[in-house]
C-alpha cells in the first residue's frame, strides 16, 4: 500500500514512522570523515580504508543509490591512459585550462589524468562492464577489437570511454561495505569542527542531524573530505517538478561549501554564474538532441528534411565517423560534461566535439527548415542506434528507469519512432543544453557556477587536514568519472593526514552554540516552513544577485539576507525530522548566500569567461582582473585575496607537473 492508498482507505494522513529523538547525542570517533556519501565520497571512503585509516561517511541520502552520479553514467572522462589514448595527462590539463582561460583546476585535472583509467579499472574489478565483453558491437566505429573498449567524442584519440553505468554506484558501495566502512545515512551535516573552534585551524570533526530521528551526530576525525554537491537549491526551489534540475536534485544544496565558508576555508569562483534553469527543465535527455548522451543521433525537421552535423568551423559532414573527430587536426575533443565552459575564443572551435550546422537558426527564420526537430534514430546503422540508446541512454544517470524503461513498456521503437526536440527560438537552437531547460528560466536568474575549495596539489583545502572531491566542492570541477578520481585521490591524502596526526580538541562551546541554532525550530512556535524560507532566499539571490549586478544592489542582497535571517528565520517551525533537516539547509543558505555575493562584490570587473556582470564595470575580462580572487571568513570578517590561475605551477610548484604529481600524490 503507497501513502496515497493508506490516506483513501483510512482517510488519515500516516503518523512519523520513526522514534523521535531531537536532541539526543551520538559520538562517533573515526580516523577519516567523509562529508558526503555520492560517487566521490565512497571512493574516498573505499581508498582510506585501502591505506589503514578507519572510516566513517556521513550521507545526506541513502549512499547505496545517491548523489547526483548515483544513478548511472554513460561516459567515463579522463581516462587518457587507458592503453588505446593518444592523450597524455599533461595535455588533458592543459586543454582545460585553456579552453575556460585559466578558470579551471589544472592539478585537479592533471591528477585525474594520471588515475582516471586506474580508477575504472578499479570498478571493473567491482562488478561493472567497461567493455564489450558480449560482442554486441563487433564492427562499430566506436569499438576497438583488442581490448574491446568503445570510446566516445573522439574515435582517433580515444581517451572517453563509453560504459555500462547503469550499477556503477551499487558496485562501488558494495566495496566499502567489504572493506567495514563505517556509513551513516539520512545525517544532514551542517558544521565543520575546527581546533579550538578557530576559523581556519585544522579540522577535528562535523556536526549533524539525522532527518528520520531528529537526533543529533557528533563526529570526530583526524582528517575529513568534502565530496558534496552543488548548491542549485538556493536559485530556486521546484520540487513539483520531477525534472528538478535535470542532472541534480533537491539535495543539492551547496552545503559542503557552506561548511568550509564557516570554518575559514578560502573559496574561488564563486561569482562565476551557471547556464541551468533550476526545475524548469526536461527530465535528462527524455527530449531529442545530438549532443552527450545522443552525440550522432540524426535530426530532422518537421517535414523530415535532414539537418547536417557540422565541424565548428561550419563545414558539414557527410561521413558519419568524422562526427566523432575533431574539427582542427592538430587537436583532439575534450568532451561534454566537465565542467568546461569553452568559452575563451576560438577554443570550441578546436576542442568541443562537432554539432549540427550553425546556421540552423537563420534557416529556421527562412523557412528552410520547419519546427519541431526530431532525432530520427531511422537513418541509423543498428549498430550505431544500439550505443546511443541501448547503451548510453540506458546506462546515463537518471535514464535507466524514467526514459529508456518507461519509453519500452510504452512501446517506443528507435528503430521506428521519432523523438522530438525542444520547441524554442531560432536564436538557441545551436545551444547544447536545450534538454535542460534552456530558455526556460526567470529573466533574473541566480544559478551558482563552478566555484568551490580552493585546493592544492594534495586536493587539501586552505584548512589543515579538510580534502576535497567531486564534480563541485573542487573549483573548476567536472564530471562523473572526475569524481570518482578525485575521491579515491582525496581518500588516499586523507588516510595520510590521519597517520601523521593525532585527534585535535574542538570548543565544547562551538558544538552547544551549533547545536542550539540547528534545534530552534523545533521550540519554535512559528509560522514559517522550510519552503517558504527557501522560496524567499532564492527570491533575494535572483533579485540581488541575479544577471543585474552593481555595488548597491549586491549591498542590497547581503542587508536583505541578514534582516530576513533575523526576522522571518526566527518564525520558523517543523513538524517531523525531515523538515528540520530541510530547515537547517535553509539556514545554511543564509552564510552561503553571503559567499556568493561577497564573491561578485570581490570581482570589480565583467567576464564573458565567468558569465558574469557588474554594470557599474562593463569592461569585459580585462587583465588585470584575470585571476582568482580567494574569499573567506577570519574572525566573522571577509578576506579577499588575489592568485594567479595557474599559480598551481608556478612557486612553491614546479612548472613540470609530473614532478608536482610525484611529489604530493601519495603514492604506494
Amino acid at each position: 500500500m503507497n501513502w496515497h492508498e493508506y490516506v483513501n482507505a483510512t482517510g488519515k494522513v500516516p503518523a512519523w514512522p520513526y522514534e523521535i529523538n531531537y536532541g539526543r547525542e551520538h559520538v562517533i570517533k573515526t580516523d577519516v570523515l567523509i562529508i558526503g556519501g555520492g560517487v566521490a565520497g565512497i571512493r574516498a571512503a573505499i581508498s582510506a580504508k585501502q591505506h589503514g585509516a578507519t572510516v566513517a561517511v556521513a550521507d545526506r541520502g541513502a549512499a547505496k543509490y545517491s548523489g547526483a552520479g548515483g544513478a548511472g553514467v554513460d561516459h567515463w572522462h579522463g581516462a587518457v591512459l587507458n592503453p588505446c589514448s593518444k592523450i597524455t595527462p599533461r595535455q588533458y590539463s592543459d586543454v582545460a585550462m585553456y579552453c575556460d582561460d585559466g578558470y579551471c583546476n589544472g592539478s585537479m585535472r592533471y591528477i585525474v589524468g594520471k588515475e582516471g583509467w586506474d580508477t575504472l579499472l578499479e570498478l571493473e574489478k567491482w562488478g561493472m562492464q567497461i567493455r564489450d565483453v558480449k560482442d554486441e558491437f563487433v564492427g562499430s566505429i566506436f569499438r576497438d577489437d583488442e581490448t574491446k573498449l568503445m570510446f566516445a567524442y573522439d574515435v582517433d584519440n580515444k581517451h572517453c570511454l563509453r560504459v555500462w553505468g547503469n550499477n556503477i554506484k551499487r558496485v562501488a558501495f558494495a566495496e566499502a561495505k567489504r572493506l567495514g566502512v563505517d556509513i551513516y545515512d539520512r545525517i544532514c551535516i551542517f558544521s565543520l569542527l575546527t581546533e579550538g573552534g578557530v576559523q581556519g585551524a585544522r579540522v577535528c570533526g562535523a556536526l549533524g542531524v539525522h532527518d528520520r530521528t531528529g537526533e543529533f551526530y557528533i563526529f570526530r576525525c583526524k582528517a575529513a573530505v568534502v565530496a558534496t554537491g552543488g548548491g542549485s537549491r538556493i536559485g530556486g526551489l521546484a520540487p513539483e517538478l520531477n525534472a528538478a534540475s535535470a542532472m541534480g536534485d533537491l539535495n543539492l544544496t551547496g552545503i559542503g561549501h557552506t561548511i568550509g565558508w564557516k570554518a575559514g576555508a578560502q573559496l574561488v569562483m564563486m561569482e562565476q554564474a551557471g547556464t541551468y534553469g533550476g526545475g524548469f527543465g526536461y527530465t535528462p535527455y527524455s527530449m531529442g538532441n545530438s549532443d552527450n548522451t545522443y552525440q550522432g543521433a540524426p535530426t530532422v525537421d518537421y517535414n523530415g528534411k535532414p539537418i547536417a552535423f557540422a565541424t565548428r568551423y561550419g563545414k558539414l559532414l557527410d561521413d558519419y565517423r568524422d562526427v566523432f573527430r575533431t574539427s582542427n587536426p592538430d587537436t583532439f575533443v575534450l568532451g561534454h560534461g566537465i565542467g568546461v565552459s569553452f568559452l575563451k575564443p576560438g577554443s570550441a572551435n578546436d576542442y568541443e566535439a562537432t554539432h549540427l550546422d550553425p546556421k540552423i537558426g537563420e534557416k529556421v527564420r527562412s523557412g528552410e527548415f520547419k519546427m519541431p526537430l526530431y532525432n530520427d534514430f531511422t537513418d541509423l546503422s543498428d549498430l550505431d542506434r544500439r550505443a546511443i540508446y541501448n547503451l548510453m541512454l540506458a546506462h546515463e544517470g537518471k535514464c535507466r528507469v524514467p526514459i529508456f524503461e518507461t519509453w519500452n513498456e510504452a512501446g517506443f521503437d528507435p528503430a521506428r519512432d521519432l523523438l522530438q526536440c525542444v520547441i524554442t527560438t531560432p536564436d538557441t537552437l545551436y545551444a547544447r543544453p536545450g534538454w535542460v531547460g534552456i530558455n526556460a528560466g526567470p529573466n533574473n536568474w541566480f544559478s551558482p557556477g563552478s566555484g568551490g575549495y580552493l585546493t592544492d596539489w594534495r586536493l587539501q583545502s586552505t584548512i589543515p587536514g579538510l580534502f576535497v572531491a567531486g564534480g563541485r566542492p573542487i573549483f573548476g570541477g567536472g564530471c562523473h568519472g572526475e569524481s570518482h578520481t578525485t575521491g579515491r585521490y582525496s581518500g588516499r591524502q586523507a588516510a595520510a593526514f590521519a597517520r601523521a596526526n593525532d585527534f585535535a580538541e574542538a570548543n565544547p562551546e562551538q558544538i552547544k552554540k551549533e547545536k542550539d541554532a540547528a534545534y530552534t525550530p523545533v521550540n519554535n512556535k512559528g509560522d514559517i516552513g522550510w519552503k517558504e524560507l527557501n522560496y524567499a532566499i532564492a527570491r533575494v539571490m535572483a533579485d540581488y544577485c541575479g544577471h543585474v549586478k552593481t555595488e548597491e544592489v549586491l549591498n542590497l542582497g547581503l542587508k536583505r539576507l541578514a534582516d530576513m535571517r533575523e526576522s522571518e528565520g526566527e518564525r520558523t517551525f517543523v513538524n517531523n525530522p525531515h523538515e528540520l533537516a530541510r530547515m537547517v539547509e535553509d539556514y545554511s543558505f543564509f552564510d552561503l548566500g553571503q559567499c556568493y555575493i561577497e564573491a561578485a562584490k570581490a570581482r570589480k570587473a565583467s567576464s564573458n569567461i565567468l558569465r558574469f556582470t557588474r554594470i557599474d564595470y562593463p569592461e569585459v575580462d580585462p587583465e588585470e582582473w584575470h585571476k582568482l580572487i580567494p574569499l573567506s571568513l577570519k574572525d566573522g570578517e571577509v578576506v579577499a585575496g588575489s592568485l594567479d590561475c595557474w599559480f598551481y605551477k608556478k612557486g612553491p610548484y614546479s612548472e613540470d607537473l609530473e614532478s608536482n604529481y610525484v611529489k604530493y600524490a601519495e603514492l604506494d
